[in-house]
């Protein structure tokens, strides 16, 4: 066990907090918080804040006392740390600035949107799955897609899980939204091929004439291609957002989707795709399939 913990020195809500880590992986930490009745509201993205009455205790059950630049360092090294941009105090001017960038005349449109994606039982349809989403469409799309497509494939990120409340009816409410919202902002056009792929990443099987569709859903799709530190925070999310459920219900429901994503021919529908993300996804669900099954 590699369970790491610095001193108690961060003030907040009257008292101080540790931070509690894994340089090993996000796995082993959830297990040792489980085991120790740590809150999964404690968690933050790559570590549990811990108040300073639990210190000793922790350390007690085989938490390893390290200096909080050791613990940052080793956090680093281990690749289970997240981004600068990623933390909450940068998401929002990235975002706005984008979205300045995409529909300058509806500062206000933007402000909206991101108070949906903020909302806090999201873990990982958030800011920064908007933010990756965008950003793979800008690898995707370079150099292919320009002008009135290019508009229509950004707000279509924007809006594709605007609602989210962990049902099959959420992409059906987001192009709900999308279409309420920017009729009168786009023509009418716009805003049903805007509205028609927000419907698309329900499945993720747009047809191979679909370029603006494989664009939206391999962008949609990448985080299954990340490195494997990176990929254990989006798992972790993701169970985060049904930890309602029964652990095996949640492993069922898991393997099903992943199963699927697998025995297609190929996951990603754009060749850019296959080639940057298609190898590293299958490596990803073939390993988080094996901790599934073992749930049950």
């Amino acid at each position: 066990m590699s369970i790491l913990i610095d001193p108690p020195r961060w003030p907040a809500h009257g008292t101080l907090f540790s931070h509690l880590v894994s340089d090993v992986s996000l796995q082993e930490l959830h297990d040792f918080a489980r085991a120790q009745e740590i809150s999964s509201r404690a968690f933050d993205k790559d570590h549990y804040d811990v108040p300073q009455e639990r210190y000793d205790q922790l350390v007690s059950a085989g938490a390893r006392e390290v200096s909080g630049s050791h613990l940052v360092r080793s956090l680093v090294s281990s690749g289970l740390r997240i981004p600068a941009k990623h933390r909450p105090e940068k998401l929002d001017g990235i975002l706005l600035t984008r979205w300045g960038r995409t529909l300058p005349s509806e500062p206000a449109l933007g402000k909206e949107l991101l108070e949906l994606w903020s909302q806090a039982h999201r873990f990982y349809h958030d800011r920064v799955h908007l933010l990756s989403v965008l950003e793979a469409i800008d690898q995707l799309a370079q150099g292919a897609v320009y002008g009135e497509e290019l508009l229509q494939l950004q707000l279509a990120a924007w809006f594709h899980d605007a609602v989210y409340e962990g049902t099959s009816e959420d992409e059906l409410k987001s192009a709900s939204l999308a279409r309420k919202l920017l009729s009168g902002i786009l023509d009418q056009r716009s805003v049903s091929t805007v509205s028609e792929l927000i419907m698309l990443t329900a499945g993720h099987t747009p047809s191979d004439a679909d370029n603006l569709g494989r664009i939206l859903c391999d962008a949609d799709l990448e985080v299954l291609a990340r490195p494997e530190p990176a990929y254990q925070r989006y798992a972790q999310a993701i169970y985060q957002e049904y930890e309602h459920l029964p652990r095996d219900v949640l492993a069922q429901g898991r393997i099903q989707i992943l199963e699927t994503l697998i025995a297609k021919g190929s996951i990603y529908g754009t060749s850019r795709g296959k080639q940057l993300w298609e190898a590293a996804a299958r490596e990803n669900l073939n390993r988080e399939l094996i901790l599934l099954r073992g749930w049950l």
